[in-house]
């Protein structure tokens, strides 16, 4: 039996204004990565995501960015190292907060947007973040990509790791992800979203933007929630993982 995580990530609205149908994604994904109110997300929304993650017992992580609602955090920022370990620690703490309240487990931490892409590459922001989760729980994993600074630093801090995969993005030869800038870097066909999901999971390899195989580490597959067809695509997602005989299951749970 195959094993594999689905992520979303999710709570991404703010006050008024919705972004992604929480409520109807949360039947068909196994980790959640909820928005901790700097690039998205307040707190109601925070702690009914929770509730929700709860009822379906789904894993819930810390969705951490930087301080960028106008630019949903997709911005790339000069902060100091102190300023980092004081951001991360300020978000998984308020989630942490709801997580204690529902008497829930909080799981793992997943940068957002511009930290993501700039910790995947830089040590000194890779281990500002690691340093902040060791500071308000030792227990963490920290979803990120394979082969990133993040793994690299995590390692040499104790921290349990957990690869990331998107199925909807195009990778390049050596593994990373094609820049958005840049032609074919987002891939929109469905069915070649499933293909190289089924791919991932039972080959460990996906097709690069040049078309070679490559073999790539996945733990977990992102699944963006925020766009229209979000949910019935979960939908054919899941009707794979049956027919591939694939377990959707928490990484958590299979280590």
């Amino acid at each position: 039996m195959y094993r594999m995580d689905i992520n979303c990530d999710m709570g991404e609205g703010f006050g008024i204004y919705h972004a992604g149908d929480d409520d109807a994604l949360i039947s068909y994904i196994s980790s959640a990565n909820i928005a901790c109110g700097f690039h998205a997300s307040d707190p109601c929304i925070m702690n009914h995501v929770v509730k929700l993650a709860k009822k379906h017992r789904v894993a819930i992580g810390a969705h951490v960015g930087y301080p960028d609602i106008l630019g949903f955090g997709r911005r790339n920022m000069d902060l100091s190292t102190d300023e980092i370990i004081t951001y991360t620690v300020y978000q998984i703490g308020a989630l942490q907060g709801f997580c204690t309240a529902n008497q829930v487990e909080l799981s793992h931490v997943k940068p957002h947007g511009a930290l993501y892409n700039m910790a995947a590459v830089d040590s000194r922001i890779a281990l500002a973040i690691c340093e902040g989760m060791k500071q308000i729980n030792c227990g963490l994993y920290l979803l990120a990509p394979a082969g990133s600074e993040m793994e690299k630093v995590a390692a040499t801090k104790g921290i349990s790791f957990a690869a990331e995969v998107f199925a909807d993005r195009a990778y390049e030869e050596d593994g990373t992800l094609r820049l958005r800038s840049k032609e074919g870097a987002v891939i929109s066909d469905e069915e070649e979203i499933l293909k190289r999901i089924e791919s991932i999971v039972l080959k460990k390899t996906v097709q690069s933007y040049t078309g070679k195989e490559i073999s790539i580490k996945a733990d977990s597959i992102c699944v963006h929630g925020d766009g229209i067809h979000a949910v019935p695509f979960l939908k054919k997602v899941n009707e794979v993982f049956q027919t591939c005989q694939i377990e959707r299951r928490s990484f958590k749970e299979y280590e």
